[in-house]
Order: C-alpha cells, then structure tokens, then sequence
C-alpha cells in the first residue's frame, strides 16, 4: 500500500479545487510538477493522470488508466473515487452495462461521503440500459438520507418503484 503524505495529498486536492483557474495544458503541468515526487509506478499517479484526462473530456484516455491505478491496489478514497469516475467514463464510451456491473458491487460496500456519487452514477447507467424504475428508486433512496422530513416514505417509496408495490 502506498503512504501518502498528508500535505502532498493537500496541495494535490488544493490543486483540483482550483481547476477552473487553468487550461487543460496548465492544469496538466501543474499537477504533474505534483506528481513528480511519486514513483513512477505509483498507483496514486495513475490515477490523478486519469482523474486530469475525464475532467477535460477525455474519457478513452482516462479508462486505461484508472484500470492501472486499481490494478495496482490503488488506496483508500481515492480507490472508490476510481471505480465511480471510470464507470462514468466507462458510460460516456457506450458501455452502461459494465459501469452498472462495476457500480452495482461499489453499492454493496459499506456506505461512506461519497455513496452518493456511486448511487448517482449508477442511476444514470441504469437509465442508460432501460432500468428507468431501478435507476429512479436507487436515486430516490440516496436523496432520502439528505432530507431534513420524509426520510422513510421515500424511502419505501424507493422500495415500492422495485416491487410495483405502493407503500
């Protein structure tokens, strides 16, 4: 497993939040100065390459090497983000059922901050194969946990779109 550097890992997240001040090419060059302190087959790298690549668009570039850093046991947060951001990617390419397959066993792990994202992705690839019920229940159920009243009719509301069943 790959020790990372708490303040590296800042300035790289520093780095992301500011993408909108930069140009793919200057964005690109900025983290890469980031990135040089990593070895070259870093699992960490891999993926920050990638996360570059779809952030402006370029999805068959960003694939491969999301498939790397996982490949490599890429780490913590960062190995979830991955799986949702390749999905997507994954999608994008004209492939929604295997960003479902691959979106479906993410669902099945322990929730954590980032579920949301796993449950919208996966709703938009199931909308993409014709699981418009599914897609819409899955997402209902995510909203749910956020809403400050009518956590538990949506909730079964979400259950009732699967079973045909009103609650």
């Amino acid at each position: 497993m790959e020790l990372i550097d708490p303040d590296w890992d800042r300035r790289v997240a520093d780095h992301w939040r500011r993408i909108d001040e930069y140009d793919e090419p200057a964005f690109r060059v900025a983290l890469e100065t980031l990135l040089d302190v990593l070895p070259d087959d870093a699992a960490v790298k891999a993926f920050e390459r990638a996360a570059v690549h779809d952030s402006f668009g370029h999805a068959a570039r960003a694939v491969p090497l999301y498939e790397r850093a996982l490949a490599m046991g890429l780490p913590g947060e960062r190995r979830r983000r991955a799986v949702i951001q390749m999905a997507s990617s994954i999608r994008n390419l004209g492939d929604p059922q295997r960003a479902v397959d691959l979106l479906s066993v993410e669902l099945a792990l322990p929730a954590d901050h980032i579920s949301g994202a796993v449950r919208a992705t996966l709703a938009l690839a199931l909308t993409d194969v014709g699981r418009c019920r599914e897609a819409v229940s899955i997402a209902v159920a995510g909203l749910a946990e956020y809403l400050p009243r009518y956590n538990r009719s949506m909730a079964r509301y979400a259950t009732a779109l699967l079973t045909d069943a009103a609650p």
